[in-house]
């Protein structure tokens, strides 16, 4: 975590700081299930590109979120995994499962049809 200006003193905004972004957020939610290789980040993350998905593993890495294991293989073998730290995160990946669910069943489904 040395690589960060200034710990928040909001929580708040500590957590917004490590996974605020929505590409984080995406990531986090691949990994839970399992350690994951570049490629099949590149493909489970719709719409990321290759430069974005390495800004933020490597921020992710420096963060202790996730650790990066590379195998000495020619092509080189990459795998990313959640730290203990990173799995700390699913009751809050949990919730916002819970909440978007409630949202697109009761509110989104609710909205009224534009002419």
């Amino acid at each position: 975590m040395e690589n960060m200006k200034k710990i928040p003193d909001c929580p708040v905004e500590m957590t917004l700081q490590l996974i605020g972004d929505k590409w984080k957020v995406l990531i986090i939610r691949d990994l839970l299930s399992g350690t994951k290789r570049f490629s099949e980040l590149m493909r489970s993350v719709t719409g990321i590109t290759q430069k974005v998905l390495t800004s933020h593993l490597r921020s992710m890495e420096a963060a202790g979120l996730l650790t990066r294991k590379v195998y000495p293989e020619v092509p080189p073998k990459v795998e990313y995994t959640l730290t203990e730290t990173g799995y700390s995160l699913k009751p809050i990946m949990d919730s916002m499962v819970d909440w978007g669910t409630w949202y697109k069943n009761h509110i989104a489904s609710a909205s009224p049809e534009e002419d």
